[in-house]
């Protein structure tokens, strides 16, 4: 039977029995503080899950998430309570709560409720906290074995050449699309471009949406790894479409860190041949399409890398109004991850990984905010309709996409340039295609320091 787990310093000390529990932890990559709350079960199998007292929080600006060395000493607190239920299906008392202490992040200040509107303020800095206790030590090394398995099945985020040029060789043997990357990560000139059986192709185009006969199992392409913040987007108006990282007013765009989160929290990427169409209003949103390929958050616990081609299952989908747009976020899972048998809806998302959904919701609300722009919108009153609603808003976009790529729907300046949909105008053959730049397997150019820094948004809105 379970449990209480105990709460040291800045971790949480699991039962070995309790699997797949992760709370408000270091990021093991030294990102910063990432909230992740999970659900676990024992062997027993029941059922619990970790969920917080209070969503409310002062946000403020700006402060650098600490080196992975620096753990958090004690100054400021949250408080978590362990609730479930046991084997037999009779609800559980609370566990007792418990304090997980972190450093404070801010200057001293009153608790912000619920306001509508934000605002950004000043912060201190984080100092560097005394060296870890032998539990934390204990967990540290734990985590160590788990980042080396992780390790050992995709990319790191981090660049190691020999790590990477195994993993992509081993991503050859398995799938016939490979990347290659012109020019260095963060520069203007770097370009993902893809290739099938050595035949450059287009990631919008000629990748098919559906992984199987039965279009149950969708192609995700990774644009944006977890925890990083460079805006990379498949390009719509360049020759083959090549991912590249997006720019605004002739500088390479980044997200914000908008406490506690650290870059994207999920896999982030698209669904190849959908286009949300910019002349069709949705009945429901009313509002039109974003003139992109449909957006997918990827909410497995590996890290992806961008170029990457998962398969997906479909869980759900949240309607996101930015900018007068639709800009529907489909929520789905790898296949191949762990939880992927036990989640089949939107419904166990929240079960089995509580309160991912509600850090989904508050991020595409509060990114822009430390960029002057106001809080993001969503349809439906940010609730994430379920699996089948998802499935038809895929298929709407399918069915959208077919009509540019035949041409039936005016492009608007997107390249159409294919080499595999047969009945499309735009289709040519390799030997039409002009060179593509050789693959260059270049470290990232070093970004600028305020990318790393917190952005701390008052009246965090339920």
């Amino acid at each position: 039977m379970g449990r209480t787990p105990s709460w040291q310093g800045s971790n949480v000390t699991l039962d070995p029995e309790w699997a797949r529990c992760t709370v408000d932890r270091y990021s093991s990559s030294g990102c910063g503080w990432v909230k992740q709350q999970r659900g676990y079960r024992d062997r027993d199998n029941s059922v619990r899950a970790i969920s917080t007292t209070s969503t409310t929080r002062t946000i403020r600006n700006s402060i650098t998430p600490p080196p992975l060395s620096h753990r958090p000493a004690s100054s400021s607190t949250a408080v978590h309570t362990v609730v479930g239920t046991t084997a037999t299906g009779t609800p559980m008392a609370p566990a007792p709560t418990a304090t997980r202490k972190f450093n404070s992040l801010h200057t001293p200040a009153a608790d912000v409720a619920l306001p509508s509107s934000r605002s950004i303020l000043s912060s201190s800095l984080l100092s560097p906290s005394a060296p870890s206790s032998p539990p934390v030590a204990k967990i540290a090394s734990q985590r160590s074995a788990q980042l080396a398995r992780h390790f050992s099945s995709s990319p790191s985020s981090s660049f190691n050449p020999g790590l990477h040029t195994s993993v992509l060789d081993q991503t050859k043997m398995a799938s016939p699309y490979t990347i290659r990357k012109v020019a260095a990560p963060h520069t203007l000139e770097h370009r993902v471009y893809f290739e099938k059986d050595g035949v450059p192709v287009s990631p919008f185009h000629d990748i098919p949406l559906y992984a199987n006969a039965e279009k149950t199992i969708l192609n995700m392409i990774v644009e944006i790894p977890r925890w990083t913040n460079a805006k990379l987007e498949i390009s719509k108006d360049e020759l083959l479409n090549p991912i590249k990282q997006d720019v605004k007013k002739g500088k390479l765009r980044f997200v914000r860190n908008c406490f506690p989160h650290k870059g994207y929290l999920w896999n982030y990427g698209a669904f190849p041949q959908t286009w949300e169409d910019p002349n069709s209003v949705h009945p429901e949103t009313k509002a039109k399409g974003d003139n992109d390929p449909l957006d997918v958050c990827e909410i497995g616990e590996l890290v992806g890398y961008t170029g990457q081609i998962k398969q997906v299952k479909v869980l759900g989908v949240m309607a996101l109004l930015d900018e007068e747009e639709t800009d529907w976020k489909v929520i789905v899972v790898d296949v191949k991850d762990p939880l992927a048998s036990k989640l089949n809806d939107v419904e166990d998302v929240e079960r089995h990984l509580p309160g991912l959904l509600r850090a989904t919701n508050e991020w595409f609300r509060i990114y822009k905010i430390p960029d002057g722009k106001p809080e993001n919108q969503f349809a439906f009153t940010g609730e994430c309709k379920n699996k089948a609603y998802a499935m038809d808003v895929i298929k709407e976009c399918a069915e959208a996409w077919e009509g540019l790529i035949t041409g039936k729907t005016n492009s608007g300046g997107i390249s159409t340039t294919n080499l595999t949909v047969s009945h499309s105008p735009s289709r040519v053959e390799p030997n039409q295609l002009p060179p593509i730049p050789a693959n260059e397997n270049l470290a990232p150019e070093p970004i600028d320091s305020s990318i790393d820094k917190w952005f701390f948004i008052s009246g965090a809105a339920a």
